[in-house]
């Protein structure tokens, strides 16, 4: 940070649009020449691109409860998945990833305690829970103050396909392997019934429990002031340089929320479970959402259990920073 530090001056919020690989890391977790986590310097605020400050000011004209999704049952045995003629009708662009066959997610303990200290936090909250966690439920959602997912996030990486002629390739001067596959659909979320979307009864109006950055998309989050993704690797996505990431990050920003809160790796169950309580404690009194952050994380280091930044640098804030209804 020295050779930044005349340039900053006194700023100690600092707004960050990274490009390519900058964007998979926590600056809060770097340190300075003296030894120090940035963090306990600079507050942080991540943009997908500096035209999101563009968006700051976006507004819904009535917002509903806040939200939560938790406890969600992955074997729904009730579940069923759309024809593959339906598929078909959608057109390539919108189909699943393949490689979504071979996921299978265990139950996350911590987060149906999550769910009921957030409705303590917020009384008016709504909690969708095991079966009842599906793609229908979220799409059916209509600008939430809060919506707080508790449950699997994924990002599959780039999907090599040879190409039928590699001399094509060669003529052009590119790389044998070329990616197809558009990167909103190898990022997502599991909901219910996840685990057994391969063996249900075909039918043409009911969802899979896959739910796509490219579905995510197409929300109806136009105004919703906060959105948590309190999950593993949720904030990865497709790196695209010069355009920020391109996963689910980037598709509820398209979708229309002010401000995001997202991981980047594995994350402890339990230590999920604290950190986002005490987040939302300061959310509700008053302070921004990314200084709420940052003040947990600075309380976390002051804490032997969870002074390690695995177990605070992994949620990042991104979008609007202000408290909620500024």
């Amino acid at each position: 940070m020295e050779p930044l530090r005349p340039l900053l001056g006194d700023a100690r919020h600092l707004l960050l649009s990274p490009d390519g690989q900058l964007n998979l890391i926590p600056f809060e977790a770097l340190k300075d020449e003296q030894n120090q986590y940035l963090v306990e310097k600079y507050a942080f605020s991540y943009l997908t691109t500096g035209r999101d400050l563009l968006r700051l000011d976006t507004t819904a004209k009535q917002l509903t409860n806040p939200v939560v999704f938790a406890d969600i049952d992955y074997e729904q045995q009730q579940t069923v998945i759309a024809s593959s003629s339906t598929i078909k009708r959608r057109g390539s662009q919108n189909k699943r990833s393949v490689d979504f066959a071979n996921l299978k997610f265990g139950s996350l303990a911590a987060t149906s305690e999550e769910g009921e200290q957030i409705k303590k936090i917020f009384p008016d909250t709504n909690i969708i829970t095991g079966t009842k966690a599906t793609e229908e439920a979220i799409k059916q959602l209509k600008t939430p103050s809060i919506l707080h997912l508790a449950t699997h996030g994924f990002f599959l990486p780039d999907k090599e396909i040879k190409p039928v002629s590699p001399a094509i390739n060669q003529l052009n001067n590119q790389p044998q392997y070329v990616n197809l596959e558009n990167p909103l659909l190898r990022s997502g979320l599991a909901l219910a019934g996840f685990n057994n979307r391969q063996n249900k009864q075909s039918n043409n109006n009911t969802e899979d429990g896959v739910l796509t950055a490219l579905e995510v998309a197409g929300l109806n989050l136009r105004g919703t002031e906060l959105v948590v993704l309190s999950a593993c690797e949720t904030g990865l996505g497709d790196v695209k340089t010069g355009d920020g990431v391109y996963g689910l990050r980037r598709a509820l920003v398209i979708a229309g929320s002010q401000s995001q809160l997202l991981s980047l790796w594995l994350v402890a169950d339990e230590g999920t479970k604290d950190l986002m309580m005490e987040y939302y404690q300061k959310i509700k009194a008053g302070k921004g959402r990314h200084e709420a952050l940052r003040e947990v994380q600075l309380e976390f280091l002051k804490d032997d259990k969870y002074s390690h930044p695995y177990y605070w640098a992994s949620f990042i804030p991104s979008g609007n920073w202000r408290g909620m209804g500024n």
